[in-house]
Formats: structure tokens, C-alpha cells, sequence
């Protein structure tokens, strides 16, 4: 897994490095967990890559999901219970982030609904956005989200994803590199929000890598 500073920019524009940069800063400042940070963003940019079929979203969006899945847990900082909201709050209102209010409330509604509460209208940060700003932090979430749960079972086994799609159903198969135990996938599932968004049955599947 990519877990140097360098290495999780993955392929930015130039124009968008000093962004990204700024968001690896704040994380830092937050003092972020390093490697579960950047395999979950990595596991969250191989899922939309993969899904880039069904989501039909662009590179602007891309970049909305890397940016909140490298913030997803900086809110604990301030300790474990709420930290998906402390992590709103952190990027709706830092200085350090240079962001316009519209893609901070984006930006910061993915992070949030990276566990615990679905996407909902009575939340004020949500219900802000157009429908079709809805969707996307729905769609970019759902994502995040899953990513977020897959890593509590895979961490460092991980080494390939691939999705296949039907009409009923998306098929995540992991590569990894090694087989894990039956106790070790009871993982606190976050599909919900993606069988949700997608409206297909989410079904996750492990094959052993052959290399070493």
C-alpha cells in the first residue's frame, strides 16, 4: 500500500497539487493515523475508479472523495465519540483549507457520513446542497464509507480490487495477501449507504494473491 506523504498524491494535476497538500497538512496537524488514512483513500479512489461505469462522476469529483477520505478521522483529534462530526466542523471552519464554502460543506459531508447517520435532510450541512450536489456526496460516501470498513478486515493484506456489475448486484473482489479467517471478515459492514445508492446487492469476495 501507498502510505508515504509523496506517494498519496496519485496522479494530481499541477494545478492541484498545493490543494491536496494543504489537506495533507491539516491532516497532520490533526495528527492522523498515517496508514489506515491512506489505505482507506486508496481502497475509497479504487473503488470509484472501478465504479466509473455506474457513478458516471468526472475528476472534479475524484478529487472531493481523495480529500475526504484523507480528513475522514481527523476529528480525533478531539476523541474517538463524534469524530465524524468533529471532522465536519474541522473543515467547514479551518483557515488552513482552501476551499470555497460550497466544497467545504462537500467535502466535509463526505467525511462525515463516512460512519454511523445516512445522508439526511435534517442535517443542515446536507440539506444545504442542491439535489444534485445530494447525490454526489451520497454516491462519494457510500464509497468512503465502505473503504473505511473494508480496511478494519484487510489493513496491509490488501493488494488488488476489481468490481464487476450486473443488474442486480456489484461484485467487490478483493486480492489479498493472505487468507483471512472466517472470524476476521465479521467486520463492521458499511454497504448500507452503497446497496442504497447503487440500488444493487453488494457482495464482497477474497482471492489469496499468487505473488509473494
Amino acid at each position: 500500500m501507498k502510505t508515504s506523504r509523496d506517494e498519496t498524491i496519485y496522479d494530481v494535476q499541477p494545478e492541484e497539487k498545493e490543494r491536496l497538500l494543504s489537506v495533507i497538512h491539516l491532516a497532520e496537524t490533526c495528527n492522523y493515523d498515517v496508514d489506515h488514512t491512506h489505505r482507506v483513500t486508496q481502497l475509497s479512489l479504487l473503488l470509484f475508479d472501478d465504479l466509473a461505469s455506474v457513478h458516471n462522476l468526472g475528476m472534479r469529483e475524484r478529487y472531493w472523495l481523495e480529500y475526504a477520505a484523507l480528513l475522514h478521522d481527523i476529528g480525533w483529534i478531539e476523541g474517538q465519540k463524534g469524530h465524524h462530526k468533529v471532522a465536519l466542523r474541522i473543515i467547514l471552519t479551518t483557515p488552513m483549507l482552501p476551499f470555497d464554502s460550497k466544497e467545504r460543506l462537500i467535502i466535509g459531508s463526505i467525511a462525515r457520513y463516512h460512519r454511523r447517520a445516512l445522508p439526511n435532510l435534517s442535517h443542515d450541512h446536507f440539506a444545504t446542497l442542491s439535489p444534485e450536489e445530494q447525490q454526489i456526496v451520497q454516491i462519494l460516501a457510500s464509497l468512503l464509507r465502505l473503504a473505511d470498513g473494508l480496511d478494519l478486515t484487510l489493513q496491509n493484506r490488501f493488494r488488488e480490487l476489481s468490481c464487476k456489475v450486473t443488474k442486480r448486484r456489484i461484485v467487490v473482489t478483493l486480492i489479498v495477501q493472505k487468507v483471512i479467517p472466517k472470524e476476521d471478515l465479521s467486520f463492521n459492514k458499511k454497504g448500507d449507504l452503497f446497496e442504497l445508492v447503487f440500488k444493487r446487492k453488494l457482495v464482497l469476495a477474497y482471492k489469496k494473491s499468487h505473488r509473494d
